[in-house]
């Protein structure tokens, strides 16, 4: 069972899948801050390079089984079309204005 993108508690996480899911890049961009970081596997990458690889061109999409932390921290089955589906883990840091500032993300 999933749980569904529009039942996310964070707005800004909320937003982020609802974006990717949508493979809508300038959504992506809007609900994150202009020097967003995140990392994949706990290595650094730079944002523009890793989404239009890894969610864009590869049509990525969020399947959620479950979050915490009050909606910042998921588990969810990812899929794409370079690397299949997989079990993964996503970290939101969201700042005081309600953008993300970080995501992290990897194997679950």
């Amino acid at each position: 069972m999933t749980v569904s993108p529009d039942q996310l508690a964070d707005p800004a996480v909320r937003a982020f899948v609802t974006a990717v899911n949508a493979g809508d890049r300038a959504a992506v961009f809007a609900v994150l801050t202009p020097d967003a970081s995140m990392s994949d596997d706990g290595s650094d990458r730079d944002v523009q390079q890793w989404t239009d690889k890894e969610i864009f061109s590869s049509e990525g999409h969020m399947d959620v089984e479950s979050q915490s932390d009050d909606g910042r921290a998921l588990v969810v089955n990812y899929r794409n079309s370079t690397w299949g589906e997989m079990r993964t883990a996503w970290r939101f840091v969201v700042d005081g204005a309600g953008s993300i500032s970080r995501f992290e993300t990897g194997q679950a």
